[in-house]
């Protein structure tokens, strides 16, 4: 029978509980930087883990010995970005912030201006419509040096997030084998077997994937930057450097990083001919840029996606397609690390699941 202390006594522990979940999101919404430092050193311990296998087995390394060489792999790594960008962008940075923001508006006039007359020289009338629009003056350009004054407040105070991420990788890739250890206690005996081998098979996956992203990143940044030496273009190193990293987002990143490049190649040939110079130096650029994309899609890609998480390319970007719809950007850069861990889980706790069969079949 049903007693009113039973009923409350239900109440009260239905209450404890939202409470007491209600705080657990707040505080891990609080800690949500020391999160993303956990997340990161995770990523980059899938990374290293290979490189400490091969100095221990390989190299015959002591583990500590091997752990500290392959952070130092990871640091040379983080130097030589900063070496090689940090001072062209401090410069530009500098240049900008020194309240030019009118010559950089003069010159997108002057940009305009002369696309009017090509234009206008193939009996388009376009200098009339840009006049009665009035974009220039619509457009605020004083976003500019306030935006790169925020990235480079953003890298100054990039230390600490670094460091710390770098100390919890090494602790991660050094008691790898605790840390396997203590969660072996945590993990029910009836499931343990399936966990460890998810997490086993997650690891291995993931840590291909990842170290064929990277390859697969600097693969398109030395081409991007053959593109741009060709054509004589400034800055190239910086141009190619944030084109390659937009490539990390599927589909998008490589559209977005062509208008980049079109875009910063005709401000880098102010004061020339348009119709000589600037317009098919431009054009130049994006086939330089469009073949590049032609040989990623057709050769990075589907070894990254095929080989390194056992993946048809058809199946992958349905997912990225999917996950864009659902989350946007992020969703399009998590989804095949994502759909990676649950295809592992699926066949380690649902193996007789038709479907899962289906798409688990090479893993």
């Amino acid at each position: 029978m049903v007693t009113s202390k039973i009923i409350a006594n239900g109440i009260l522990r239905a209450i404890v509980f939202l409470v007491l979940a209600t705080a657990s999101l707040y505080f891990l919404y609080l800690i949500q930087s020391i999160l993303m430092y956990l997340v990161v050193a995770l990523i980059l311990t899938l990374i290293g883990n290979p490189i400490l296998d091969f100095f221990n087995k390989r190299l015959k390394f002591k583990h500590t010995l091997a752990t500290i060489a392959t952070l130092s792999v990871f640091i040379l790594f983080i130097a030589g970005f900063i070496l090689m960008f940090i001072p062209l962008i401090s410069s530009q940075g500098q240049n900008l912030s020194l309240l030019k923001t009118t010559e950089i508006e003069k010159n997108i006039t002057e940009l305009v201006k002369a696309s009017s007359i090509f234009l206008e020289s193939h009996h388009i009338d376009s200098e009339q419509i840009i006049k009665e629009a009035k974009l220039t003056s619509k457009i605020n350009f004083n976003f500019i040096p306030n935006f790169l004054n925020t990235i480079l407040e953003t890298i100054s105070s990039f230390g600490i997030g670094l460091g710390s991420v770098l100390f919890i990788t090494f602790f991660f890739l050094k008691d790898r084998l605790l840390f396997i250890a203590g969660a072996k206690k945590l993990i029910p005996d009836s499931q343990e077997d399936k966990i460890l081998n998810s997490v086993h098979k997650i690891n291995h996956l993931l840590s291909r994937y990842f170290i064929g992203l990277l390859l697969q990143l600097f693969i398109v940044f030395i081409l991007y930057v053959i593109v741009l030496f060709i054509f004589g273009i400034p800055n190239l190193f910086i141009i190619a450097f944030l084109c390659a990293v937009l490539n990390i987002v599927p589909y998008i990143g490589p559209l977005i990083a062509s208008v980049l490049a079109a875009l910063l190649t005709m401000l880098s040939n102010l004061g020339s001919d348009f119709q000589t110079e600037i317009l098919p130096t431009t054009i130049y650029v994006l086939i330089g840029f469009w073949i590049v994309q032609v040989i990623d899609n057709n050769l990075s890609q589907p070894i990254i996606f095929s080989k390194s998480v056992s993946s048809h390319p058809l199946e992958i970007f349905l997912v990225i397609l999917i996950a864009g719809f659902l989350s946007g950007i992020l969703g399009m850069v998590i989804a095949v690390p994502l759909y990676t861990i649950l295809k592992v889980i699926g066949k380690e706790f649902f193996p007789e699941n038709k479907l899962i069969q289906l798409l688990t079949k090479n893993i």
